[in-house]
């Protein structure tokens, strides 16, 4: 039968069935496009408001960042206030980084099992109250008290943003630009942290450093609230109370023994707290291991580009941590700045992360994410490098020309790691592997801290000090500057030149130690991320 047979026939049919047919054949064809070609457009995977929730996110990691920097600006006025001793002081320094180090992976994983945007907004609330107890604590134990509640708050903080970014962005050039949206933000806050506490320790008292969170807490509980949306992992298993307590103990006993063995030499109450805690290690692995639902999936370290990556951050966070940690002190201390002008002085760093963090995934898509990370890595090992030229009297375009370069190294370098980090992992995993890559941050600080603070303090303690110098001078460049006070001209003049030289010379060779554990991270991300590549294809949600 030839075409206008056909024809007729179908003409021949009435209305309806002709329109039934119609929708049949309609049907058959979505179903085999379906079946053929699965949906995998980047339309199909935008959620709305994203960005929104996005902004959301960012302040929770602008709070932190900020909070993570005022402290150091604020502990002269507390010593002042407070009359903490020595330990306490330290521990009113440290317990917050205890804390949150034995607890993200802890809180990571209960985001993933309750939700992780309810643990955020828990976790937000709890933050600005146990903020508030901060700001007036009355003696060196409130805050030390109050310190460690402000840890356990922000664990639930830093791993939820990440993973719901993770979950709100299923598109990955649009995963990258947010990551690095994420990362320049924690930057900014770490620019905006010193510039906003100098001014609030010149105009106020010690507390209000602690009370700016109250306003940024308020807005993204309740803007959160309504536009962030809930993620969890649909099957997750119990979770495990035997493991968080293994993960608290091993962490806090590791951690602890790093900063006192570097700090007082080899004793027998930091050696016993790092057996424990590497015990507590141990098992909490072989717990994993085991468990039919880990809190810790450890299969996640077989992933080259997840391993490295994580390693990468470690040794990064290691390298800078004695500039970060001294900065401040030589630019107040020792060249004389104010509080304010100190906190100016270290934008540099901020703007080149910001802008690099903006682009960082672009960069790593164009060319490579080895190229990306080792290339920004050895920047900033550069950069540490030239500060071994480090005088008392150095002027500011050498400071600020490595401060730049610093924060450019490190967000590419940050963004790229964190992007591969939650790429290397399923959804329902993203809050363990965000926890994860937290948890080597504040190792890496805390390590850092330990073995270059140690040398700048062997090389400070050892100096030629005038007659009838107190000991608290050989404590502390602060200790050497409230003493000079008290002392006649000539000696003053000469122990706060000894001192400050003494001071200069340690954070130079501690510079140099960062600037070698940068190339050696640098070379390190060159070999274990080989082959890695950021995702270009969109994903279902």
């Amino acid at each position: 039968m030839g075409r206008a047979g056909r024809q007729g026939r179908r003409q021949r049919l009435p209305d309806h069935d002709r329109r039934a047919a119609a929708r049949r054949r309609t049907t058959e064809r979505g179903n085999m496009t379906s079946t053929l070609q699965p949906v995998n457009t980047t339309e199909a995977v935008k959620r709305p408001g994203r960005w929104l929730a996005l902004s959301v996110l960012v302040l929770a990691v602008l709070l932190v960042a900020v909070d993570a920097t005022v402290l150091g600006l604020a502990t002269p006025y507390i010593s002042e206030d407070l009359g903490p001793s020595g330990t306490q002081l330290l521990w009113i320094g440290d317990v917050y980084s205890f804390v949150i180090a034995g607890l993200l992976v802890s809180m990571g994983s209960l985001g993933d099992r309750i939700g992780r945007k309810r643990i955020l907004l828990v976790g937000a609330t709890a933050f600005g109250a146990v903020s508030v107890f901060n700001a007036y604590a009355t003696t060196p134990e409130l805050m030390i008290l109050a310190r460690a509640l402000l840890g356990v708050a922000g664990a639930t903080l830093m791993p939820a943003t990440l993973a719901l970014i993770r979950n709100l962005f299923h598109d990955p050039r649009e995963r990258s630009l947010a990551i690095g949206i994420w990362g320049a933000t924690a930057s900014a806050g770490t620019a905006v942290g010193p510039i906003v506490g100098g001014f609030l320790l010149e105009h106020f008292w010690w507390g209000s450093v602690f009370l700016i969170n109250l306003p940024v807490m308020a807005v993204l509980v309740l803007v959160g609230a309504r536009f962030l949306p809930e993620s969890r992992n649909p099957g997750p298993g119990p979770w495990d109370l035997h493991s968080v307590v293994l993960s608290l103990v091993g962490m806090i006993g590791v951690v602890y023994a790093v900063k006192e063995i570097a700090a007082h030499g080899f004793a027998p109450p930091p050696l016993a707290a790092g057996l424990v805690g590497l015990a507590a290690l141990h098992w909490f692995v072989r717990r994993q291991l085991t468990l039919p639902a880990p809190l810790l999936d450890m299969r996640l370290f077989g992933h080259r580009g997840f391993s490295g990556a994580v390693l990468a951050d470690l040794l990064t966070i290691l390298g800078l941590s004695g500039l970060v940690f001294f900065l401040s002190q030589y630019l107040q201390l020792v060249q004389g700045r104010r509080p304010l002008e100190a906190g100016l002085a270290e934008l540099p760093a901020a703007i080149g992360a910001v802008v690099a963090g903006l682009i960082a995934g672009r960069a790593a898509r164009r060319f490579s994410v080895r190229s990306v990370v080792s290339g920004g890595l050895a920047a900033v090992g550069l950069a540490l490098a030239s500060l071994t030229l480090l005088g008392q009297h150095t002027g500011y375009p050498l400071l600020g020309a490595a401060l730049l370069v610093v924060g450019v190294g490190a967000g590419f370098s940050f963004t790229v790691t964190a992007d591969v980090i939650l790429a290397s992992v399923p959804k329902e995993q993203a809050g363990s592997a965000s926890a994860v890559s937290e948890t080597a941050y504040e190792l890496g600080a805390a390590l850092g801290i330990a073995v270059l603070g140690s040398i700048v303090t062997g090389f400070y303690n050892g100096f030629t000090a005038p007659p009838g110098t107190p000991d608290s001078a050989h404590e502390s460049l602060g200790g050497a500057v409230e003493a000079a006070a008290r002392m006649p001209a000539d000696s003053s003049a000469a122990l706060l030149d000894a001192a400050r030289q003494a001071f200069v010379d340690g954070l130079a060779l501690a510079a140099g130690v960062g600037a070698a554990v940068l190339l050696a991270a640098a070379v390190a991300a060159w070999f274990l991320l080989r082959g890695q590549r950021l995702e270009d294809g969109a994903e279902h949600p």
